[in-house]
C-alpha cells in the first residue's frame, strides 16, 4: 500500500504480504454524507416585478403580441438573444393583458417546457387564457416539429384546466427575404380540438 492510500479513510490493507497489496473497503471506517432534512413549509406571496404603462393591450392578434415582444421583452434584465426564450402573456376575459413571465431560457435551437411551469403562474395570476411565446436566435421565425408538439401538448393541459391556450407565436429578426419576422401557430393551422 503506497502512503498516499494508507491516507485515505475506510481503506486497510488486505494483509497481503507485499506493498503491492489489493485494498479493501472498511466501512466501519466510512464517512457516510448525513441526511438531508425535510424543508419546513414556507409563506410564499406573488410578487410585481414592475409596471407596464400598457396594461390595457388587447392581445387579440399574432402581430400585437409580437409587437408586445419586441417592446418589452428585450428590456427584461433575463433577456438573451443568443438563446431561445419561453415567454406566456397572461390575459382576462377582454383579452386584455395582465402579466407576462419567463417560463425558460434554452440553449440555441431548443427549450424545454413543461406545462407546470407554464400554468403555475397563470393560475395564480387567475388568467383568463394565455398566449405563449418564443425567439428564435436563428431570426428565422419558421416553426420546427418540437415547437409544434409542445404547443399541442400545452393546449391539451389547458383543455383540462380550463385556461385556453390562444396562440403561440415565433419570434424571428426583420429581414427583407422572410417578410414577417414573426409566426402564429394558430395562423398557420396547428391549433385544433383533440
Amino acid at each position: 500500500m503506497t502512503s498516499q492510500q494508507s491516507d485515505l479513510p475506510g481503506f486497510r490493507d488486505a494483509k497481503a504480504p507485499s506493498d503491492d497489496a489489493a485494498l479493501t473497503l472498511d466501512p466501519a471506517r466510512l464517512i457516510m454524507p448525513k441526511r438531508r432534512r425535510r424543508q419546513p413549509p414556507a409563506e410564499v406571496r406573488l410578487l410585481r416585478l414592475r409596471e407596464l404603462p400598457t396594461a390595457t393591450d388587447m392581445m387579440d392578434t399574432p402581430e400585437r403580441v409580437a409587437e408586445f415582444w419586441r417592446r418589452y421583452v428585450p428590456a427584461s434584465p433575463w433577456w438573451n438573444p443568443d438563446v431561445e426564450s419561453m415567454v406566456c402573456f397572461t390575459v382576462n376575459s377582454r383579452r386584455r393583458i395582465t402579466s407576462y413571465y419567463l417560463i425558460a431560457m434554452g440553449t440555441l435551437d431548443s427549450v424545454l417546457t413543461h406545462p407546470r411551469e407554464v400554468f403555475k403562474t397563470a393560475i395564480v395570476m387567475s388568467a383568463s387564457a394565455l398566449i405563449l411565446a418564443h425567439n428564435h436566435p436563428s431570426g428565422d421565425p419558421t416553426p420546427s416539429e418540437a415547437d409544434i408538439k409542445t404547443t399541442r401538448d400545452l393546449i391539451r393541459a389547458g383543455q383540462v384546466l380550463r385556461i385556453e391556450v390562444l396562440d403561440h407565436v415565433i419570434v424571428g429578426k426583420p429581414s427583407p427575404e422572410r417578410g414577417q419576422w414573426y409566426c402564429s401557430l394558430r395562423e398557420l393551422g396547428y391549433f385544433y380540438a383533440s
